[in-house]
């Protein structure tokens, strides 16, 4: 059973219209919010996938992105692509027995794709789909956002099976409930979320499925060293340019959960899949391989030969 969070906190203004603005601020993201969860079933390619992410040495995928940036004849794109380690499906994060946040119940599910980053990577422009060159984004990148479309590639190399994961990619920073910014995210987020199948009601003393606690729960995920890599030095910047903030170095730890410069700098990325694309190359005579499209709960049969539609995905199967 997963610990809970502490309550929220008691409005200490006497002032009844304080406690109102407090109440409506903090409302969209408590039982009105989760309300409005998708009531489709898990994505049909869900389970395959995770046991196949099951079976990698290491859950590594290559994240490609489109990178902007300006130039004499307007804006100029080019791709970009590292490696990320898969944190799990969000609201489903991985047990670790070491991990000492308060978990949010076990009450959503979802099939979105997460991950850490640090928001001063070059990559936060990319996933806020912004030109990169343009100083005036600084703040804009440095808040809850983002949309841009992502690809996710993982090589399964034991079940000789490659799945490519195309959708958008969304930010979650430290205002995720206390923005407009963040407050569009999270209804973005929770209309494809839906309720875990025998899922009991929220607790009745007001601790409710929270955003901004699922991502410090990731945050306590990290070991305490990768932690402390969101203490290190602006990536990306020249090694001989000195480090003005002295809080910042290579090497450190970080067990404080709500690390002040740890935090500022730590996000948790969020795809949300429009497409799927499972490649099985086990048998090199007879490879096969599907396309997987979402259509949304409106649409009940497939107008492509051959489809079929299953808890709003369509499937095809196409030639390798």
């Amino acid at each position: 059973m997963q610990r809970f969070v502490r309550r929220l906190s008691t409005i200490s203004s006497s002032s009844r219209l304080a406690q109102i603005a407090f109440h409506l601020a903090y409302e969209p993201i408590t039982r009105r919010t989760m309300a409005t969860v998708s009531t489709l079933g898990p994505a049909p390619w869900r389970k395959l996938f995770l046991d196949h992410v099951q079976t990698m040495p290491s859950p590594e995928f290559s994240l490609a992105t489109v990178r902007k940036t300006s130039s004499l004849t307007g804006l100029a794109y080019a791709p970009r692509t590292r490696t990320c380690v898969f944190r799990g499906l969000f609201a489903d994060l991985p047990v670790n027995p070491k991990n000492e946040a308060e978990l949010n119940p076990d009450i959503y599910e979802s099939d979105f794709l997460t991950l850490t980053t640090d928001c001063r990577m070059d990559k936060m422009a990319e996933l806020f789909d912004v030109d990169a060159d343009d100083g005036a984004n600084e703040g804009l990148l440095r808040g809850s956002g983002g949309g841009a479309p992502v690809e996710a590639v993982f090589w399964a190399r034991e079940k000789g099976t490659q799945w490519r994961v195309r959708g958008k990619a969304w930010v979650l920073a430290p205002d995720i409930e206390g923005s407009a910014e963040g407050r569009q995210v999270i209804t973005k987020l929770r209309a494809r979320m839906r309720r875990r199948k025998n899922a009991g009601s929220e607790p009745a003393d007001g601790r409710l499925w929270s955003f901004g606690r699922e991502v410090t729960a990731h945050f306590g995920n990290l070991s305490p060293q990768m932690r402390g890599t969101f203490r290190n030095p602006p990536p990306g910047t020249p090694v001989a340019l000195p480090v003005k903030d002295g809080r910042l170095g290579l090497g450190q730890k970080v067990g404080d959960l709500e690390d002040e410069v740890a935090r500022g700098n730590f996000r948790v990325v969020v795809i949300v899949p429009d497409e799927l694309d499972q490649a099985d190359l086990s048998d090199p005579e007879a490879p096969r391989r599907w396309l997987y499209t979402f259509v949304g709960g409106g649409k009940t049969e497939s107008t492509t030969r051959g489809g079929s539609i299953r808890d709003g995905w369509e499937k095809v199967e196409v030639w390798p």
